[in-house]
């Protein structure tokens, strides 16, 4: 991180325990270092033993990174940077509309069977990362699955979380898979409209559908980081807290950028 990230950063972390005399042992190394190997990690791709020498020992790194995924501390720091940046932005901190979507990818040999599987539309044997993104094209919620689940039956418990999370939320765009009953389902039992943006049939060629490249944008992000071009995490909760990982390298960066001028 620049000493610019790092200014907007620190305030926004979680306080440690041991700071607030709930006991335990005070961090033998800088949280800016530790945070800097996890990003170098996602970002670079690297296995946790090769981290180089210049950060923390591996394991340190690790369970850190461990310990923040356990306790929902990386997305509690997500989060945070979300609202600061829909506020610079002129927004709201609490979204009142989303865009949902599933992206499937090839799963590694470390991979397990019970968390992977495979996917006959897209011909992919690994897992699926469903997410729902704001406005803005900023995370909401993700959940990993392995490939063969279905969008919609994934559909129904992430948007549950996300509803819950997030009590402005009215309405949600989606593709044409999460078509059926999902669409009653999501008024009735969350109070959101679910609004399918479909694909005309007379398209031709690569065409840009309205709110539905929101979602396609953060999935583009997401293959630029390495270490989620491929999943190679034996535990789903590890998958997930990577995206956590790559959004905040995003908004990080975002937010230390010049903001334009509005007219």
């Amino acid at each position: 991180m620049t000493d610019a990230e790092w200014a907007v950063v620190r305030p926004l972390l979680p306080v440690p325990g041991w700071m607030r005399g709930r006991g335990g042992q005070p961090e033998a190394y800088c949280h800016r270092a530790i945070l800097d190997a996890i990003r170098y990690l996602v970002d670079n791709g690297i296995k946790w033993r090769a981290m180089p020498a210049d950060f923390p020992p591996w394991d340190r790194a690790y369970a850190f990174f461990r310990r923040w995924r356990d306790h929902c501390l990386v997305k509690e720091f997500h989060d945070r940077l979300r609202s600061r940046i829909r506020e610079r932005e002129g927004r709201t901190a609490e979204p009142s509309a989303g865009v949902i979507d599933s992206q499937s990818v090839k799963a590694d040999a470390v991979v397990g069977l019970d968390s992977r599987g495979f996917d006959g539309g897209k011909l992919v044997n690994g897992r699926k990362r469903h997410v729902v993104v704001d406005t803005l094209g900023l995370l909401l919620g993700v959940m990993v699955t392995a490939a063969d689940v279905g969008d919609r039956a994934a559909a129904q418990v992430l948007l549950r979380q996300v509803a819950d999370a997030h009590h402005q939320l009215e309405l949600i765009w989606a593709d044409g898979g999460y078509t059926g009953n999902l669409v009653e389902h999501c008024l009735t039992a969350l109070a959101l409209v679910l609004v399918i943006v479909r694909r005309s049939d007379d398209m031709r060629g690569f065409v840009v559908l309205p709110k539905r490249w929101i979602v396609e944008r953060l999935f583009a992000h997401l293959m630029r980081t390495r270490r989620l071009a491929r999943d190679y995490e034996r535990r789903t909760t590890s998958a997930e807290a990577m995206v956590y990982w790559s959004m905040i390298l995003l908004m990080t960066r975002r937010l230390v950028r010049p903001h334009p001028q509005r007219a």
